[in-house]
């Protein structure tokens, strides 16, 4: 018996030192090798989560924080990488709110140097300057550098911070980031008062994955420790407080200092950030405008499009989110409004204003009216004035609604027939002479638009065909128009029909004690029908993305003067053959001369996202379109918002941010057989439509010689395109493996 137990404990031993230099022979060879299969590493599970249980300051001064590394599962993680695979990284920040004030002051602080302001102390972080002791089972406990000074107040609201990211890089696993605040107040009270003005939620609904510093900052909460009034840029001498520099980032292009006025030349808003990289924030456009304040000052905790972005997380408003309409004061708004002077008055209407005591008095949060001087008032967006005033049923924008009721003559060879209606909000009819714009558009089939010729007269309009219907005729509000121009012989499977319809509507503007008259721009939601023109069933066109998800940024999406707001419509003109050859030879030189740039809707889509990332890999040609009028459209400046895990924006590998149900990756058969794309400016014309695609971000030179090794040209000897090959679902570079958010 004593054998046998002596045999099986020897047994058990031999097997655990087996597995143990399994296990080491595994990490090494990660260590050595570039890549590993996923099969060859799947005991390790990437993720970092980073749980804070108890922080105090003792009655010496001395912070410390307890904290939790675990992965996803649970699993408690050594930082040293030791024990668990991969090392952690960690960064620390300790900061307090001051009796009677709203904002932090920094425990954890640094100096820095610049021309503008000389040396300053700012707060900053710890990235282990104090001491770390393992407690076991992936907890640690940090004692900060940084001490609160003799005499501090024990009875504030202290925060303090932990965020970190572990390398999975050995193991072909990439970093995992994760960070984490905790409140607490150091005689042990309750915590009363908090800085809650901002979810992250709601700059999620943009950003995505809102990060920072490389990765060592991640959401609001983190971000007001050290984004206070203790912060300052010293190489520009711009103010780092939140309320001035995320008014002033989103503000960007529109900002007074940088439009500049006709006799004082704008100058650039700059920030020596991270790493000491200059960013210049000048050409930022805010998707949504910066008049819709309740995007990021939500008071919904799921507020719908057009009155603030959706909080899918967040189960109660922030508890300051009113603070912006009842706490208005000089250094918020003077930050987007950069041209008003307090001190002297000028720009201001007020006149000059030593303190913010009587800025309520004229700024309430709210008059009975929109366009006056109350902070909704003065800030609404003409078109959101419903959903902004819904306790005023006499909308001074009564709506502009069109509808197709129904289509006739739908047969190949025929002449179709619109039937439809144009309304207001409240149901009336709208006289066809009061819109300014009232047209149809036809195109098909909608296997993929772009190649359909509908006669004499369409050259402008290549695989589509507009016409204006103010001439329609109208029963009772009933109204029929019958196009010019038929459904072409022998056409086959289901066309689309879409409309567009605008109007004028002047409404006073109630500022400054006087009563201005402003003319206002109103569009209609695109309606789109689908028919069959042969009698099979009507099929749909491939829904690639969804409208919702460009709203989570643009909240309203409307292009083109207002007519143009809906993706369904956006495909017809925007279309595989289409280019903007039209309105190019109304340009100035040299853009009147130079070839048509292509407008096919998922090259224009991603390529204008793309912007600043394209126009620095692009050797060739920067993505310029002109538009109506011969307007220059230069889209190389374009900051798309959704950030990396380390917190560049521009971060284009989420695709879900735009596509529905993994479309980016399961349509990728299916563009076999879509019409080939004109792109007079890319290295391949005509291309094939998955390289077309593709060619939207990548747009170097060697790429493009990667899509024409692989039947990216559209010649005639060309078997087609072998994209899925490699880029199929469970291939070795899968779209949605090689996009990862």
């Amino acid at each position: 018996m004593e054998k046998s137990v002596k045999h099986k404990k020897r047994l058990g031993l031999v097997i655990r030192i087996a597995a143990f230099a399994a296990l080491i022979f595994l990490c090494l060879t990660a260590q050595t090798s570039k890549r590993l299969a996923a099969s060859s590493v799947d005991f390790v599970t990437p993720g970092l989560l980073i749980t804070i249980n108890s922080a105090s300051i003792s009655s010496a001064g001395a912070i410390s924080v307890t904290y939790t590394l675990t992965d996803p599962n649970g699993l408690p993680l050594d930082a040293t990488g030791a024990t668990t695979p991969g090392v952690i990284s960690l960064a620390y920040v300790a900061a307090y709110i001051p009796q009677g004030q709203a904002q932090y002051v920094a425990y954890t602080t640094a100096q820095a140097t610049g021309a503008a302001l000389g040396t300053i102390t700012r707060p900053d972080f710890e990235l282990g300057g104090g001491m770390l002791t393992s407690l076991g089972q992936g907890q640690y406990k940090y004692t900060f550098q940084a001490q609160a000074p003799t005499g501090f107040d024990p009875t504030v609201t202290t925060t303090v911070a932990v965020d970190g990211n572990r390398n999975l890089t050995p193991f072909n696993l990439g970093t995992s980031y994760a960070g984490t605040t905790y409140n607490f107040v150091p005689n042990g009270s309750a915590v009363t008062v908090t800085r809650d003005v901002v979810r992250t939620q709601s700059c999620n609904a943009c950003h995505y994955q809102l990060a920072f510093h490389g990765g060592y900052a991640h959401g609001t909460e983190m971000c007001v420790l050290c984004h206070q009034p203790q912060n300052a840029d010293p190489v520009t001498g711009n103010s780092l407080d939140a309320k001035v520099l995320y008014h002033k980032i989103h503000m960007g292009s529109q900002l007074p200092s940088v439009v500049g006025t006709s006799t004082t030349p704008g100058v650039p808003y700059q920030i020596v950030g991270f790493n000491n990289v200059l960013t210049n924030f000048s050409t930022v456009v805010d998707p949504a405008t910066p008049q819709r304040c309740e995007v990021c000052h939500s008071q919904s905790a799921s507020p719908t499009p057009g009155t603030g972005v959706a909080q899918p997380t967040a189960t109660s408003v922030p508890a300051q989110a009113k603070a912006f309409l009842t706490q208005p004061n000089r250094v918020a708004c003077g930050a987007c409004h950069d041209d008003v002077n307090f001190a002297t008055g000028a720009n201001h209407p007020g006149g000059i204003q030593t303190d913010d005591t009587q800025c309520a008095n004229c700024h309430i949060p709210q008059g009975e009216m929109p366009f006056d001087a109350s902070i909704m008032g003065a800030h609404v967006v003409a078109t959101d004035t419903a959903a902004t005033y819904p306790q005023n049923p006499d909308t001074l924008l009564p709506g502009i609604n069109l509808a197709i009721t129904g289509i006739t003559n739908n047969l190949a060879g025929q002449m179709p027939t619109v039937s439809f209606t144009l309304q207001d909000d409240k149901g009336n009819n709208i006289p066809l002479s009061q819109a300014t714009t009232l047209q149809f558009t036809i195109a098909g089939p909608t296997t993929d638009y772009g190649y359909t010729s509908f006669g004499s007269g369409t050259s402008g309009t290549p695989g589509y065909v507009t016409e204006s219907a103010t001439g329609a005729t109208c029963n009772s509000g009933a109204c029929t128009y019958t196009f010019t121009h038929a459904i072409p012989s022998g056409a086959t499977g289901t066309y689309t029909i879409g409309g567009e319809a605008r109007e004028n509507v002047t409404v006073p503007q109630l500022l400054q004690g006087t009563t201005v008259q402003t003319v206002v721009e109103v569009g209609a939601t695109n309606p789109v029908l689908n028919f069959s023109v042969d009698g099979s069933p009507v099929a749909a066109r491939r829904t690639v993305v969804a409208e919702t998800n460009c709203n989570q940024c643009h909240i309203a999406l409307s292009l083109h003067g207002n007519l143009r707001n809906n993706t369904e419509y956006c495909v017809l003109c925007h279309n595989p053959s289409n280019t903007d050859a039209g309105t190019r030879a109304t340009a100035a030189a040299p853009y009147s001369t130079q070839p048509a740039q292509g407008i096919n809707f998922n090259l224009l889509v991603h390529r204008l996202h793309n912007g600043v990332n394209t126009a620095a890999d692009n050797p060739k040609n920067p993505y310029i379109v002109v538009g109506f009028g011969g307007s220059i459209n230069n889209f190389s400046g374009t900051l798309f918002p959704v950030m990396s895990p380390t917190g560049n924006a521009t971060y284009m590998q989420n695709c879900a941010t735009c596509h529905v149900n993994s479309t980016e990756q399961n349509d990728l058969p299916l563009m076999t057989g879509l019409n080939q794309v004109t792109d007079p400016q890319g290295w391949i014309n005509p291309v094939q439509p998955t390289s077309s695609a593709c060619s939207g971000c990548h747009v170097s030179e060697a790429e493009a010689s990667h899509f024409l090794e692989n039947g990216g040209s559209a010649s005639t000897d060309s078997l087609g395109e072998s994209c899925t090959v490699c880029h199929s679902s469970g291939a070795q570079f899968a779209v949605d493996s090689v996009h990862t958010p």
